[in-house]
């Protein structure tokens, strides 16, 4: 049987003790976690990748937790217990090390992140929202007028050791109705990007009334940002809403795409997002749906 997090009307003492009550809250977007950082000597995109037990391993694990001994602590071998993973996966930031060895979390899963080449297979939508000829990434992001999205071309070298969200047509089942079958379309968001204005207060009623009833509710859920850098997340699940929408708050907002070609010094591919998005500098969409290339 799986287990289902819910939240409760007590705040943990974990976001107490972060100061939750002066964090930013965000909006929690529905796509694929995400991390630029340095490789080949260069800003580079790097995807997602959990060092996950093996099968005999996870069996053990889950054995574990269903016995609920709360006093004991589980002993993983790190040799023997994990799936193999590639020579250039890096365990994430905030993961635990004992003797020189990355420890898994609570969940038994080791976070990283691998390189993302380019044309890779694998993480092909991955690859279409960078070009590391030019170092740039394609980013929507708050535009300087209040009420209006951008999407437009970043220097990776402005994005370095931030983590990010890919969202598009090929993530999650597209909750925010990008793109096609025949066009897809993906893009980043840099994490805290988008500061929810009229938040609600910290109480599980005036959550659920946010939730349900204003535009700004209809996200999958919120991060609140703390100052000590911890983040403490809610998602519509946790409260037993459904997620996703038809529609959603993201793509209520109108969008315009800002890309001065003549910045950059390489030819962008003919079916490139760089291509295609270039090709639109200017113009303004009252959705993010909406967004059509020219055929």
């Amino acid at each position: 049987m799986p287990f289902k997090v819910l939240a409760t009307e007590t705040i943990t003492a974990r976001a107490i003790e972060a100061d939750i009550y002066s964090a930013i809250p965000t909006e929690k977007v529905d796509g694929t976690c995400c991390y630029v950082t340095t490789y080949k000597g260069q800003p580079y995109l790097w995807a997602r990748l959990d060092r996950k037990p093996n099968k005999q391993a996870e069996k053990k694990f889950k054995q574990f937790l269903y016995s609920l001994e709360d006093c004991k602590e589980f002993v993983w071998n790190i040799e023997e217990d994990f799936k193999p993973v590639p020579d250039t996966w890096i365990p994430a930031k905030d993961i635990e090390f004992c003797n020189g060895n990355p420890l898994p979390d609570e969940n038994g899963h080791m976070p990283g992140w691998v390189p993302v080449e380019k044309n890779s297979k694998q993480y092909c939508w991955h690859s279409s929202v960078v070009n590391y000829e030019a170092e740039i990434a394609l980013v929507l992001k708050h535009h300087a007028d209040p009420g209006l999205l951008e999407i437009s071309p970043v220097p990776l070298s402005e994005i370095l050791e931030q983590t990010l969200e890919l969202i598009g047509t090929n993530i999650n089942a597209n909750p925010y109705g990008l793109g096609s079958k025949k066009q897809p379309v993906h893009l980043l968001v840099p994490h805290g990007a988008f500061e929810i204005k009229n938040p609600p207060a910290l109480k599980q009623n005036d959550i659920l009334s946010w939730f349900e009833g204003c535009s700004e509710g209809k996200v999958e859920g919120i991060v609140w940002h703390c100052n000590d850098g911890c983040l403490i997340k809610l998602h519509r699940h946790h409260l037993g809403l459904c997620w996703p929408l038809a529609e959603t708050y993201l793509n209520s907002q109108p969008v315009v795409i800002s890309f001065n070609r003549a910045k950059y010094d390489c030819d962008f591919e003919p079916k490139s997002l760089f291509h295609h998005f270039s090709n639109l500098d200017g113009q303004r969409f009252d959705r993010l749906q909406d967004i059509k290339f020219n055929a």
